[in-house]
């Protein structure tokens, strides 16, 4: 192997040099702690607070959990991830009665229920992101569907399947508890009810509710962060990050991004990843000037956005039975298959969704996908896995480096706009308006060369040396990485899980690495389902992947119910076993070497602002690869899980009735 990493070793010796630096000049000794939880920053937690929660209104409902309740089935999360466990266990046969959801948003959505930014839509194709649109019947209104629409489709969920009034919102869940006496759950609940009048400090209520199974569906990118940019906290504008947009400042809402009160504003943007990709043309649009601050560009291509044509909808893309399966499974097929190893109705379909997305087949790199042969990439193989790869990914790489100059007019913006690193690096970004608005006359983009911004000042930001008037100043800073911390199903739900013995999950984690069955399930901790992403299948299509799993655990839980007395055992138990759990980790294992293409990556939340990359130590890299999604891609991980089930027995559990 070279000693260049293998992020970087572009087959062009020239544009690896090229790669090298760039990714040099922005690694960072601190590493992830350069960035700050908004909920652990004392002087800025006031901007994760909810803005859109109509507090009164839910204080006149009636609770959906009291204090001492006792839960059947609690889902911590109610965005779509929760939402696909609840609709797949009620059509497993479980009433909806019995399942309650506990979210500290103030309604459904998830993502789309913090997220409401001007120009907020979704990045992949909506009639495969959105969830179960063949069953409740809903056409999107877009190819790729605005956020209040996406947060619509989770209220029409909730409703179509009467989980509306079954979620506890404005709720925190701190510590989850399991007791062998009770064979329950015991979860501490913290409930927000809007301003109290003590100083206008935050109302709430502690609760206590048990629960004899739970599921952790909290999301992936789910905990604000900011940069720890000197003199931040004494910037005298008006300032906020886009997970909480406010449009008291800008004007507009949700659903009208006109923004008028920013006609005379000065307004900069620090990002410029995913979210500023969306942002800035509504802003460059709206804003008398705009400042958008650089440290890493994206990788910015075209995204074809268009409304549904209902007589395409009805005639070609929903027409059979069966239609969203077959085109998300089509979706991935293209995106992470070799063509030899296209199933015959992808190759009889052709790409349905034929997106920017599809086209960026070297995605793989990060998401798992099958070899032409059908082997495991091992050590032996993975030179030619790693050039495989970066060849597939060079002929999109310099198109979009391209589309840039043809867009651009000013020449040296458009160099600055152009990402040199592979596109599983960095997740890829598509927009139709984005690299037009750096040609608008109140539009400056400040490149800080992969430094950052240096620091604020009361009246504006400095960059390179200069200061930036700015009048608003909005954080498009993204969100804490996933691989923060343990990064265990509690690490990432932010909730203390303490299973059998009290152990922590966490500690659990850390001290042995992942270990789960099917990415679901570990032992020691009885009665608890996540949806992966660690030791499960993944893939561009978030809500896809997530629908694998609340599939799978929801025909665990009825085929384990099914062996109780009339159905159903107030003392059931489902564990994963520790054999299990080891010979499943250690097929992991055997699948890692796939994203042996990662390491070297520009620094970013994948692989923890490139903390992921000073691991020396073998035992940690060899527990690093126990936590990584399974190799071969969702395809393969479905036929998987898909034949165990058929194979009966629930093998690697541990049932109890008693």
């Amino acid at each position: 192997m070279s000693s260049v990493p293998p992020a970087l070793a572009v087959p062009d010796p020239e544009l690896q040099q090229k790669y090298v630096e760039e990714r040099t000049k922005r690694l960072r000794a601190e590493g992830a702690s350069q960035f700050v939880r908004l909920s652990h920053s004392a002087q800025l937690k006031h901007l994760q607070e909810d803005p859109w929660a109509d507090h009164a209104a839910l204080n006149a409902q009636p609770p959906a959990i009291v204090d001492n309740d006792d839960v059947r089935f609690l889902i911590l999360g109610a965005g779509f991830g929760g939402l696909l466990f609840a609709v797949r266990l009620v059509q497993a046969g479980f009433p909806a009665a019995s399942i309650r959801f506990v979210d500290d948003a103030g309604g459904f959505g998830g993502t789309w229920y913090w997220n409401r930014y001007p120009g907020l839509m979704c990045d992949v194709e909506s009639y495969i992101y959105m969830p179960l649109l063949e069953e409740t019947g809903y056409m999107p209104r877009r190819r790729y569907a605005h956020g209040s629409e996406l947060r619509a489709h989770a209220e029409r969920i909730a409703r179509t399947w009467g989980l509306h009034d079954k979620a506890l919102f404005r709720t925190r869940y701190t510590r989850a508890a399991w007791s062998d006496d009770t064979k329950r759950w015991t979860v501490a609940l913290t409930e927000t009810r809007g301003r109290g009048s003590v100083q206008h400090a935050p109302e709430t209520r502690a609760l206590t509710v048990t629960a004899q199974f739970v599921f952790a569906a909290s999301g992936t990118l789910n905990s604000p962060q900011v940069p720890k940019i000197p003199g931040l906290d004494s910037f005298g504008g008006t300032l906020f990050h886009t997970s909480r947009w406010d449009y008291t400042a800008t004007g507009g809402g949700p659903d009208d991004w006109a923004l008028p009160l920013l006609a005379s504003k000065r307004v900069g943007v620090i990002g410029t990843g995913a979210t500023a990709v969306q942002i800035v043309p509504v802003l460059a649009r709206c804003s008398r000037q705009l400042t958008v601050f650089q440290r890493t560009p994206s990788s910015v291509d075209q995204r074809g956005q268009r409304d549904t044509d209902p007589a395409e909808w009805t005639t070609k893309i929903a027409a059979a039975k069966g239609w969203q399966r077959a085109r998300q499974e089509n979706f991935n097929h293209f995106l992470m298959l070799p063509p030899n190893r296209m199933p015959r109705e992808a190759r009889e379909d052709g790409d349905l969704v034929s997106d920017a997305w599809t086209a960026a087949t070297a995605y793989r790199a990060l998401v798992g996908g099958e070899t032409e042969d059908g082997s495991l990439v091992g050590l032996e193989q993975i030179p030619v896995h790693v050039a495989s790869l970066q060849a597939a990914d060079l002929e999109r790489a310099e198109r979009v480096r391209r589309r840039a100059d043809e867009v651009v007019v000013d020449k040296a913006t458009a160099g600055k706009l152009k990402a040199y690193y592979p596109v599983w690096c960095k997740r890829p970004t598509f927009h139709d308006e984005y690299l037009p608005s750096f040609n608008r006359p109140n539009v400056e983009l400040v490149d800080t060369d992969g430094r950052g911004v240096e620091r604020m000042t009361e009246t504006g930001v400095v960059a390179n040396g200069t200061e930036y008037p700015v009048d608003v100043l909005v954080l498009a800073t993204g969100y804490v990485s996933p691989g923060t911390g343990s990064g265990s199903p509690a690490a990432g739900a932010c909730i203390d899980l303490l299973g059998r013995g009290g152990r922590s999950m966490d500690a659990k984690w850390v001290e042995e690495g992942a270990g789960t069955l099917h990415g679901m399930a570990t032992n020691g901790f009885p009665n608890l389902f996540f949806p992966g992403p660690s030791q499960a299948a993944v893939t561009a299509n978030f809500t896809f992947a997530l629908d694998t799993m609340a599939r799978h655990v929801a025909q665990v839980v009825a085929e384990a119910a099914s062996r109780a007395e009339d159905g159903w055992s107030n003392r059931l138990t489902v564990e994963v076993t520790k054999e299990a759990e080891e010979a499943w980790s250690l097929q992991t294992l055997m699948r890692a070497g796939w994203f042996a293409a990662i390491p070297g990556c520009t620094p970013g939340y994948i692989n923890n602002e490139g903390e992921r990359d000073q691991v020396q130590d073998t035992v940690q890299q060899m527990k690093a690869a126990r936590a990584a999604p399974w190799g071969e891609g969702i395809r393969a991980f479905t036929e998987v899980i898909d034949a165990w089930r058929k194979e009966g027995g629930l093998k690697g559990l541990d049932i109890s009735v008693d």
